[in-house]
């Protein structure tokens, strides 16, 4: 009954006219970049860093919510109508999505993803509502040695685990690394790899990188390698733009069942919701194979509406698991824990102490954006794909002014416009060389806590490391990690002895 009441509050301060301003601008803003080919929303948050200082923080993270939700639903109109997903997690639902619209069912294809995203996030909500604060409550028992355990689980997770090359994930993981130790240290008062240069002496900041590698390098990338690229060409939907009870029912188990599948990954630091879509694409083609007609591979729409439901109810549990923990499972998860850090507030057990109005406020903000999202997408994803007709030069020469004038804005520094420049370079070298970014940022936005922790640990200790691995919470998660590392493990090599099984049969039956 806490909880609802809490609840009940938290809408009385998200249906304010100003923060449903918000919700709204979020949920356009989300769905717009997620449409747009090579946005999303990881990038449009690190864009919307530099000007939110201004904004109130319940209005700019109620808007960053909609953003998170609003990029997986305009992910899934790009993948199902052009066959190209805006971001990995809309891959899994572009495999059956888009024969759907080549076999003349593209609008039945994006009422399907609309009504699955909305299930699925607004049960992740529900879910969320009554999880995040036992969830904070258990994190208020964590001390030093459990941080810095969730900090190594969280590196090694999203470096190896959700990497196809897991060299690539643990380099693009020690850049962030390394770029968060830039500055004057904390404790000795010392410089660390500031190159004498007193504009480091305060470090690198994470605005300046997240602009920088997920905006300013894609945009390098895109006119480099992409210029020559033909666009594809659009499908356009026709038709009843709604599902007749026939499709409904049978889509309705893949959706639950997709649900179930993407809550858990919520709280796990495993790159996102790129497994877990994949995931419940695999269940649903596992059981069409044993039903007397399998659909699979002509546009079942099964096959779409798990995927979509998997990845909306993990985007929920991953901002529970935010809150709660201050445990970033993505790219945007990290931009939007740096924004939390902007305003001078710390998710986790104190955040629901300290600022009780803003997280209730937010968690009611979930439920208002899904509604949204629904109301934007399901009669209107046509005229969202307009957006693709928008030139490329121009979009991302716009992309390209928005970063620059954001971090001067901020700064008001040349040296960060410099370095915006130069590390835009690293992230375009990283795209080009198939380095995963989300590492990186994910390195640079818990390094500081990993570091602190690990002192704070030793000193408790007078230098004794094994503390570390002393605590119940530590032990399990490092056990959890191992277990995960494991089946990782395996998969890969069942995954190269079955490629190598098939490779020899088509060389047999050539």
């Amino acid at each position: 009954m806490d909880v609802l009441q809490l609840l009940a509050e938290g809408f009385a301060g998200a249906l304010t006219w100003q923060n449903l301003v918000w919700v709204l601008i979020g949920c356009l803003l989300g769905t717009a970049v997620g449409v747009m080919p090579g946005l999303g929303s990881s990038m449009a948050v690190a864009l919307l860093l530099p000007v939110t200082f201004s904004l109130e923080p319940t209005a700019a993270f109620i808007m960053f919510a909609g953003v998170y939700f609003g990029g997986l639903f305009g992910d899934s109109t790009m993948g199902i109508l052009m066959n190209t997903p805006g971001q990995a997690s809309a891959i899994a639902s572009t495999i059956e999505g888009h024969k759907m619209a080549r076999n003349g069912r593209a609008a039945q294809a994006l009422a399907t993803a609309a009504i699955g995203a909305f299930i699925g996030g607004f049960v992740g909500s529900i879910v969320v509502v009554f999880l995040a604060p036992a969830l904070a409550d258990f994190s208020s028992r964590f001390g030093p040695a459990e941080f810095f355990a969730l900090a190594v689980f969280a590196f090694v997770a999203t470096s190896s685990v959700v990497t196809d090359n897991v060299i690539k994930g643990l380099t693009s993981l020690f850049i962030g690394l390394g770029i968060a130790v830039i500055g004057v240290d904390g404790v000795s008062g010392a410089p660390r790899f500031t190159m004498g240069s007193p504009n480091l002496f305060d470090g690198v900041s994470l605005v300046t990188v997240t602009v920088a590698i997920l905006a300013l390098g894609e945009v390098i990338y895109v006119a480099c390698l992409e210029r020559h690229m033909k666009d594809k060409a659009l499908i356009k939907p026709s038709g009843r733009p709604w599902l007749t009870r026939a499709e409904f029912k049978e889509a309705t188990p893949a959706w639950f069942r997709g649900t179930a599948i993407g809550l858990p990954f919520g709280v796990v630091p495993a790159g996102g919701s790129e497994i877990p879509t994949f995931l419940a694409f695999g269940l649903e083609k596992r059981l069409d194979a044993r039903r007397a007609h399998p659909k699979f591979g002509t546009g079942a729409i099964r096959g779409l509406a798990a995927p979509e439901a998997a990845g909306n109810s993990t985007t929920s549990m991953a901002m529970g698991a935010l809150l709660a923990l201050g445990l970033p499972i993505s790219a945007t998860a990290a931009i939007m824990l740096a924004a939390f850090r902007q305003y001078g507030l710390q998710p986790g057990p104190l955040l629901f102490e300290r600022a009780p109005e803003l997280v209730w406020a937010l968690l009611a903000s979930f439920f208002i954006a899904m509604i949204v999202l629904l109301i934007l997408n399901l009669p209107f994803a046509m005229l969202w794909a307009k957006l693709l007709l928008i030139p490329r030069p121009y979009l991302y020469a716009g992309i390209t002014l928005f970063c620059a004038l954001g971090i001067y804005a901020t700064s008001g520094s040349v040296f960060d416009l410099l370095m915006l420049l130069g590390i835009g370079l690293l992230g375009f070298l990283m795209r080009a060389l198939d380095y995963p970014l989300a590492p990186l940022i994910i390195g640079m936005v818990l390094g500081p806590l990993a570091e602190t922790s690990l002192r704070d640990a030793a000193m408790s200790a007078n230098g004794d490391f094994s503390v570390l691995v002393q605590g119940p919470i530590s032990i399990a998660l490092y056990a959890i990690l191992a277990i995960v590392l494991t089946l990782a493990v395996r998969g890969r090599i069942v995954a190269r002895a079955q490629a190598k099984a098939e490779a020899k049969k088509v060389s047999v039956e050539a």
